[in-house]
C-alpha cells in the first residue's frame, strides 16, 4: 500500500490533495496521513519508509533551508519527494534541477497535471510540472555569465545579496572600503547591472544565494 504524508500548513490544501489521491489511486490503495510540522515529518518517516511519498509545501513547512530538505532526502532515500507550493524561487528551482529525487509542481496546475505528478511519483520517476521545466530549459540555454566572476567577486556578489553595505563586507573579508568598491564596480560592469536591486535580481537567479538568505 502507498502511504501519502501531506506536509501542508493549509487546510484546503491537505482537503484537495486526499480528494486528488483518491480519486487516482482509489481509497482502498493507499494511506493518507497529515503532519504539521517537521518533527511529526520525520516521526512519521520514521515508521513509514517503504512505498511512501511526501507532498511538501517548502515555503510553508517548518524546514530551514533546502540543505535541511535534501538531508531528510538522504536520511530517508526510499521515500519519494514531491514539492508543491504556490511559488518557488528561481534559486530553489535552480538549486533542485540536479535533485532526481524531488519532483516539483505549483498549486495553480491543472487538475491533469497533479494527477501526473501524484501517478510518476509513485512510479520512482520524478515529475517537474510545465511551468518549472520551461524555466529550467530556459536557464539552461543561457549562458552563465557569473563564471566570468573570480571567486572573491561571486562571495562579494553573494554578500551584496544578503544586504551588506560596502562597510559591513569590507570588515567580514578583512579589507578596505576602497577595495570592496573596486571589486563591487567590476561585478555591476561583468553582469551588465546598474544597481545593487539588479546585483541582488541576477543573485538570486543564478542560485549565487538563497531566497531564505535574501530575507534574513
Amino acid at each position: 500500500m502507498i502511504t501519502f504524508l501531506l506536509a501542508d500548513n493549509q487546510d484546503i490544501t491537505r482537503a484537495g490533495l486526499r480528494a486528488y489521491i483518491a480519486d487516482t489511486f482509489g481509497e482502498a490503495g493507499c494511506c493518507t496521513l497529515e503532519v504539521a510540522n517537521k518533527k511529526a515529518l520525520i516521526e512519521a518517516l520514521t515508521t513509514h519508509r517503504d512505498s511512501t511519498v511526501v507532498i511538501l509545501d517548502y515555503a510553508l513547512f517548518d524546514l530551514a533551508s533546502v540543505e535541511e530538505l535534501l538531508n531528510l532526502g538522504r536520511r530517508f532515500p526510499e521515500v519519494a519527494w514531491l514539492l508543491c507550493s504556490n511559488e518557488l524561487s528561481d534559486a530553489l528551482i535552480r538549486r533542485l534541477s540536479a535533485e532526481h529525487h524531488v519532483g516539483m509542481i505549483l498549486k495553480d496546475c491543472t487538475a491533469d497535471e497533479i494527477r501526473a505528478a501524484l501517478r510518476h511519483t509513485v512510479q520512482g520517476d520524478r515529475f517537474l510540472c510545465h511551468r518549472i521545466a520551461d524555466f529550467l530549459l530556459t536557464v539552461h540555454r543561457q549562458p552563465d555569465t557569473h563564471e566570468a566572476l573570480t571567486a572573491t567577486e561571486t562571495e562579494i556578489l553573494r554578500l551584496i545579496a544578503r544586504g551588506l553595505s560596502v562597510k559591513e563586507i569590507a570588515s567580514e573579508r578583512i579589507s578596505s572600503t576602497h577595495t570592496i568598491i573596486t571589486h563591487k564596480k567590476n561585478i555591476f560592469r561583468k553582469l551588465g547591472v546598474n544597481n545593487v536591486y539588479e546585483a541582488t535580481k541576477y543573485a538570486l537567479r543564478a542560485g549565487l544565494v538563497e531566497m531564505v538568505e535574501y530575507y534574513i
